[in-house]
């Protein structure tokens, strides 16, 4: 069946680009101040690091205890 050859397709029309001149401007005033307001929330609701690990500034005590103590195992 090599005499069968399958149809030449039809060139596709040409491509039309858009025109931008009537596109409204993403940037204004209003969504700017909505950007900014979504932010602040999500920074005052943040919990970082910090938060969690509940040390401070009880540190410097465990340096002025004798940690060179024996151990049971080590006699």
């Amino acid at each position: 069946m090599g005499f069968l050859k399958p149809p030449k397709m039809p060139a596709p029309p040409p491509l039309e680009m858009p025109s931008t001149d009537d596109v409204p401007s993403a940037e204004d005033e209003a969504r700017e101040k909505e950007e900014a307001e979504k932010l602040r929330r999500r920074q005052l609701n943040r919990k970082g690091r910090r938060s969690t690990i509940l040390t401070g500034t009880g540190l410097s005590e465990i340096e002025d205890e004798n940690i060179d103590q024996k151990t049971l195992l080590g006699g």
